[in-house]
């Protein structure tokens, strides 16, 4: 065990002896390994951020929670058949909410785009959403501060609203929204509340930190007419176990309000979670393909780089490694100097590559999530001193099998 030790701490000496002798080959020959890790971490951190920020924006959606609604999340229902069907309207809501046995909560949900503003601050496009007291019942949001609007406010339809995370840090950088009065599409409304940040950077537009929720009725009253477009039932199960029996139960509800018969099929959609957690999971798998076929190329042209040079630096060294076994070298010590100094080389391309890959997501993280995880630091390292090991074990046996004779003859 001594000498093992011993042998591994002159092989390591010899090798950053002989890469200090060749710099400039050295750094060359990390290129390929520095931009596999560089390409493997990136992609990691990015897709790691990304499903952080996916998982917080579907949690506030709810695995319990069903959307009924005139358009399909993702279906192959063909686009211009599910654009001819009837739109849903408050009157099916207030028939289904009668109706409906098993749900913990009902609630309904209309959008609209509006500009929304403070003082001078204005912001463009704004996903208002109209709704009833019980939305906060069918989602998980929570608040940073005050509430959501009563029910006698919802019935009412009392100019009231309350803001996502991104529309109050918008509208007010440096005060306190709460109880201000905004401008929605030219209309006062009071900050009752505001919410914590759900970080649905997965939802797009549909992002509830951009947006602002008010109630149903000045939604109609105001922005959009009764039929013009569809409304959402959101309907919220006691548990996940009863999540199918809910299902199957507001099928037939919407069935028997729309009058259809046996023979018909839905002229709706009920939308789940669970249909953006598959679309989401096959997306992620295409990138995570191309990725590493990108990453795999990257090494693949890195190690063939460094087994070449390994090659080259035996052929140099033909002489030495003559000596070294002349006075005893045995073919273990000889093979372990080589693939020490392969795998040093490699170790800096991927400490390198660690680096740039870091810094890189510090600045991807501007635009789109990332988080920079300790597994993808270890699985760096890990990729850099497999390649080094493989790519110098040809030229490390190479060496090792030399004939001392022949090796010192060698001019």
């Amino acid at each position: 065990m001594e000498n093992l030790f011993f042998e591994l701490k002159e092989g390591l000496i010899i090798a950053f002896r002989a890469i200090r002798a060749n710099k400039a080959r050295a750094v060359l020959t990390t290129l390929g390994i520095v931009i596999g890790v560089t390409s493997v971490v990136l992609m990691s951190t990015a897709i790691k951020g990304i499903d952080t920020s996916f998982q917080n924006g579907i949690s506030s959606l709810g695995a319990d929670v069903l959307y009924i609604d005139k358009w399909a999340w993702f279906s192959n229902v063909d686009w211009w058949k599910v654009r001819r069907r009837k739109n849903v309207t408050l009157s099916e809501y207030e028939r289904f909410k009668e109706m409906a046995k098993l749900p913990a909560a009902v609630s309904p949900t209309i959008w609209s785009i509006e500009t929304v503003k403070f003082k001078e601050q204005s912001l463009e496009n704004i996903f208002v959403t109209g709704t009833t007291t019980d939305y906060v019942r069918t989602s998980n949001f929570t608040f940073s501060q005050g509430r959501f609007f009563s029910d006698v406010e919802g019935k009412a339809s009392r100019y009231t609203a309350v803001l996502g995370s991104e529309i109050a840090k918008k509208l007010f950088p440096r005060e306190n929204a709460l109880e201000k009065e905004i401008k929605v599409g030219g209309l006062n409304y009071k900050v009752v509340g505001i919410l914590e940040e759900q970080g649905s950077f997965m939802l797009g537009s549909f992002n509830p930190d951009n947006q602002v929720y008010v109630p149903i009725g000045t939604v109609f009253k105001h922005f959009v007419n009764d039929n013009a477009r569809s409304l959402a039932i959101n309907v919220r199960a006691v548990n996940t176990a009863a999540v199918a029996e809910t299902k199957e139960e507001a099928e037939g509800i919407m069935r028997k309000i729309r009058g259809l018969k046996l023979s018909e099929e839905s002229d709706f959609s009920i939308n789940q979670q669970e249909g953006l957690t598959q679309n989401y999971n096959q997306t992620v798998g295409v990138i995570q393909i191309a990725g590493f076929f990108i990453t795999g190329l990257s090494l693949f042209v890195g190690a063939i780089g460094i087994m070449n040079i390994m090659f080259v630096s035996v052929k140099e060294r033909t002489k030495e490694i003559g000596i070294r076994k002349a006075i005893g070298a045995k073919r273990r010590t000889i093979m372990m100097q080589f693939l020490l100094e392969s795998s040093v080389i490699c170790l800096m391309g991927g400490l390198i590559g660690l680096i740039i890959a870091i810094i890189l997501s510090m600045v991807v993280n501007q635009f789109l999530p990332t988080s920079v995880q300790t597994d993808a630091i270890i699985l760096a390292i890990t990729i850099s001193l497999i390649t080094g090991i493989v790519a110098g074990l040809a030229p490390a046996y190479t060496a090792a099998k030399m004939d001392p004779v022949e090796a010192l003859r060698y001019e």
